[in-house]
């Protein structure tokens, strides 16, 4: 049996949800459902058919649809939450401990949300970074895990152009956020996330149009769920070691900020024409790619942010756009959303993409002109990569979710990404 528990003046709602449901997303759906039309204090539910019909692994499911069906975006002024707690009896020891780490999951889920939801004057990029050393603050007393910011001097004198390009345009200097948990020292491993954390996306001179301009805050969610990933997967203690990478920016107007045509040498070395300024989120990307692999020394990359408006056009909002250019971690990422129950298209790398973004006067551009935006988008992130195995997402159209598509979602951010990250680099143990 699991509860949830808010308080015991009345009886608990007994709920058996698992008969007929096959797919995690449908297990995931019953239960948030579930617990979002019950009124009462207590909500139960007996995992006995679950776990008989389909394994102890869908567990997590069942118990994530309970806790994020309980999820109620912040308000301002900020209030306390409802306080929900899981009590487990009569479980075998394998169930009580997938259910404690799905629980570690959703507080990441949920705290990249809160971020992803936060107006953009209240999470400049110095409070974002502020927000992850407090997430981890307790963590790196107990476990291998560190945060480091790398200030704007200190990319200044490393040669960070492309996250300074964009991010020198706001009075709110940028950082770039590094967060390293080594939990498998003798392992020299090393998995690379990296997300886009743009708390602020006016789209700079190539201004974005007014109904463009309600959704500018979310763009970093990428970032968000790249820090609630490496959370979980820390504070969980899964024997692996992650570099989680968040560049934040602001991308605003001033007489400093980045104009189409102008040229920037990356801290790659190599150039880049800026034809479009609200192209911005491939550029702090393709500087932090290169230091996770340069500096980190990471065996492998994945970048996700909210990149282009055209992964929507194709894919709508419960799908999310990815590239690879490794057939083995492709596999990997693919049993690892099999696991999350998230949805993902692969979209092909042709040579003839990537002539789209070479550049006449430069090494390469950051637009690739009017058609294959999303992949031409990607493949501008990948030059970056050195020759390293590499998976790019675009979760422009999952991040953020007005209406929810699935019941455990809410209005506004989803956290999407965070679950696929979480079980590709915690690999195949269950």
């Amino acid at each position: 049996m699991i509860q949830l528990v808010k308080a015991s003046s009345l009886p608990a709602l007994k709920v058996d949800c698992s008969a007929g449901f096959s797919g995690r997303v449908q297990i995931k759906e019953i239960y948030a459902k579930a617990v979002k039309e019950w009124d009462g204090t207590e909500f139960s539910a007996d995992l006995t058919q679950l776990i008989e019909k389909k394994g102890l692994p869908y567990i997590s499911d069942a118990v994530e649809g309970m806790l994020l069906g309980t999820f109620e975006p912040e308000r301002y002024p900020i209030v306390p939450r409802k306080k929900w707690k899981i009590e487990l009896t009569g479980l075998p020891i394998e169930a009580e401990n997938i259910i404690r780490e799905t629980e570690t999951l959703v507080e990441g889920i949920i705290w990249a949300r809160d971020m992803t939801n936060r107006p953009g004057n209240l999470l400049r990029p110095p409070a974002f970074a502020e927000e992850v050393i407090t997430l981890f603050a307790e963590l790196t007393r107990e476990v291998k895990a560190e945060v480091e910011i790398l200030d704007a001097q200190r990319m200044k004198e490393l040669g960070m152009n492309a996250i300074l390009g964009v991010g020198l345009s706001s009075a709110y200097v940028p950082c770039l956020c590094i967060i390293r948990y080594k939990g498998n020292p003798s392992d020299d491993r090393i998995t690379a996330l990296v997300g886009k954390g743009v708390t602020c996306d006016t789209g700079g001179y190539c201004l974005k149009s007014s109904s463009s301009m309600k959704g500018i805050k979310g763009d970093m969610a990428g970032g968000a769920a790249v820090a609630g990933a490496v959370y979980a997967l820390a504070k969980n203690r899964v024997p692996v070691n992650v570099t989680g990478m968040i560049p934040m920016v602001e991308n605003r107007i001033s007489d400093g900020s980045l104009l189409p045509g102008d040229v920037i040498t990356s801290y790659s070395g190599r150039t880049i024409e800026i034809v479009d300024t609200d192209a911005e989120g491939r550029l702090i990307l393709a500087d932090s790619v290169t230091y996770a692999v340069r500096n980190e020394h990471a065996s492998r990359v994945l970048d996700i942010a909210t990149l282009t408006g055209c992964v929507c056009t194709s894919l709508g909002f419960g799908t999310a756009g990815m590239l690879c250019d490794n057939e083995d971690f492709c596999r990997e990422f693919e049993r690892a959303y099999e696991k999350s129950g998230e949805r993902y298209l692969r979209f092909p790398i042709y040579e003839e993409y990537e002539k789209l973004i070479e550049s006449d006067i430069a090494d390469v551009k950051n637009v690739g002109g009017k058609f294959a935006g999303s992949i031409t988008a990607g493949l501008f992130i990948r030059k970056f990569a050195e020759q390293t195995p590499w998976i790019h997402l675009d979760i422009a159209g999952t991040a953020w979710v007005e209406p929810p598509v699935f019941e455990y979602q809410s209005k506004g951010a989803s956290g999407a990404g965070l679950t696929t990250m979480y079980y590709l680099c915690a690999g195949d143990r269950r």
